[in-house]
């Protein structure tokens, strides 16, 4: 973290309280596409379609229709939880002889793995793996919706029609990745200015650039008309598998047709008075599951002796995923391409829905045909064969998602974050904060935090007061860390909360785009 930092500026931001439905989510705009979709009568399902599409427009380098992820739903008139998972898997056709090591030493992406020649593993179309993103989202519909689909990708439509707007932080996202974009014509054409440069941004605000999307709202415009099909077996999905190959990489028209979101039963982890539901398989909620098991038996009477038992309680289920579901050391500070997103609607449906590219920008290479940024999800495995997470083809990644809902003291809650295996360190502490100590929403955000997702180092908070950082030293070697808009020391989480009368939504402070937006005209309060 630069020391050149002010120490004494001040980010904050209010919950959004309202009587009717809220949405938060990464991106304000994709937000009030949710939000507009409720006042119109909209289920929470409903509100998940148009926030996470124009999601997919608005912040292309974190997810979009080319990428996967899971999302849990909560049901208010049958008192049930579903998972969903619509994870990517690597393509049939790969070949691991592909990936040879570099014995160069360290990948410098998201996960330390050996090397491989030339990072085809993390970069270029040898690194796409198998989407399902689209049909993460129609599935629900289809069972729960009220609303047509086709109006539901209407926001999103628009939106790529007039082209994402680069302001001060676009820019600088862009501009981290310039040299790797500019590698693929077609993203180098997209993203960059005279298809090399980071796109300039005005400092007085006065003039105004846009990101061209014309094909990707062609794109969008056959999904809504064609529906999932298009893309899992259509002629679109066969068009983006196309482009994949003709780059180098293994992407069929086969692959997308059998690579589709699955309903399964969601893990029930009961907490104390609490009862939490999470992702089952290979994603971050059997790691999430793992640390409440921890924390159960650890004494939370007072706030700040807590954190040495999230500590421990985090270092003993990253233990269990290391060892069991393959993961290595991540690099933390390597940005996660990742969104989150938490809905609630008038009569208490939930959705809490994650969605990825894996890496930031992805592939860094955009299919031609469709406009759209492409994954990388083959990065998610072990390039070293004979571990629990080596690369072959047809496997199913293992994720770091941790989309969660929760019960507590009368409360019903959505939560989840972005940023990796930084992940389940938020989404525990935040399930904490409400179930161990009934926090408001506001004041469980506003919580400093600390993170312990991999190897033997803590990363707290410097706002911690200085013998809680002396007990997190007596744990593990600790690092502290002032929240940041970048680099992102921790989780970037989004909530929704119902107390049965009034419905809540927060983003994490620092997010520059994150918001909560409410149901328009339903009395939206600010809490100050």
């Amino acid at each position: 973290m630069s020391g050149a930092l002010s120490g004494t500026m001040e980010v904050r931001k209010h919950v959004v309280r309202t009587a009717g439905g809220v949405v938060a989510s990464q991106h304000r705009q994709a937000a009030e596409a949710g939000a507009e979709v409720l006042c119109a009568g909209g289920d929470a399902v409903d509100a998940a379609v148009a926030c996470g599409f124009v999601c997919g427009v608005l912040e292309p380098w974190m997810s979009g229709p080319a990428g996967g992820g899971a999302a849990m739903h909560w049901r208010a008139d049958t008192g049930e939880a579903h998972a969903l998972n619509f994870g990517m898997k690597a393509p049939s056709a790969l070949k691991i002889e592909d990936f040879p090591l570099s014995g160069e030493g360290v990948a410098g992406d998201l996960f330390p793995w050996d090397r491989v020649i030339e990072d085809r593993n993390v970069m270029g179309a040898r690194a796409v793996a198998v989407p399902a993103m689209v049909d993460g989202l129609e599935a629900p519909h289809q069972r729960w919706g009220r609303m047509p689909w086709e109006e539901l990708l209407a926001p999103a439509i628009a939106h790529a029609r007039a082209g994402m707007e680069v302001d001060w932080y676009a820019a600088l996202i862009i501009a981290t990745a310039t040299r790797d974009l500019a590698r693929d014509p077609d993203a180098a054409a997209m993203f960059l200015a005279d298809g090399h440069f980071p796109r300039p941004f005005s400092w007085t605000a006065l003039a105004e650039d846009r990101i061209g999307m014309a094909r990707m709202a062609d794109s969008l415009d056959v999904l809504a008309r064609e529906g999932a099909a298009a893309m899992h077996g259509g002629d679109l999905g066969s068009e983006m598998a196309r482009d994949v190959r003709d780059k180098g990489g293994y992407l069929t028209r086969d692959d997308l047709a059998e690579n589709r979101a699955r309903f399964e039963t969601p893990l029930r982890i009961p907490y104390r008075d609490a009862v939490f539901h999470a992702m089952p398989g290979l994603t971050a909620g059997p790691t999430f599951a793992a640390a409440l098991h921890a924390l159960e038996t650890e004494d939370l009477r007072q706030p700040d002796a807590a954190f040495p038992a999230y500590a421990r309680a985090l270092r003993t289920a990253y233990g269990a995923r290391l060892s069991r579901m393959g993961h290595d050391g991540e690099n933390p500070a390597a940005p996660g391409s990742t969104t989150h997103f938490s809905v609630v609607d008038r009569h208490g449906n939930m959705v809490a829905h994650t969605q990825t590219l894996l890496s930031i920008f992805g592939s860094r290479i955009v299919s031609p045909s469709t406009g759209f940024l492409m994954n990388n999800g083959i990065m998610w495995f072990d390039p070293v064969q004979g571990r629990p997470n080596s690369l072959a083809p047809g496997k199913t990644c293992l994720m770091n998602v941790c989309p969660v809902l929760g019960a507590a003291g009368g409360r019903r809650f959505a939560l989840g974050a972005s940023g990796g295996r930084k992940i389940v360190s938020a989404v525990t502490q935040l399930a904490s904060s409400l179930a161990d100590f009934g926090m408001e929403l506001e004041t469980a955000f506003g919580r400093p935090r600390i993170d312990m997702s991999g190897g033997a180092q803590i990363v707290a908070d410097a706002a911690l007061p200085g013998h809680v950082l002396d007990a997190l030293r007596d744990i593990a070697p600790t690092m502290t860390a002032r929240r940041s808009m970048l680099p992102y020391p921790f989780a970037c989480p989004a909530g929704v909360l119902d107390d049965g009368g009034m419905r809540f939504g927060m983003t994490e402070t620092m997010t520059a785009w994150g918001d909560a937006v409410a149901e328009p005209g339903d009395g939206e309060e600010s809490a100050t």
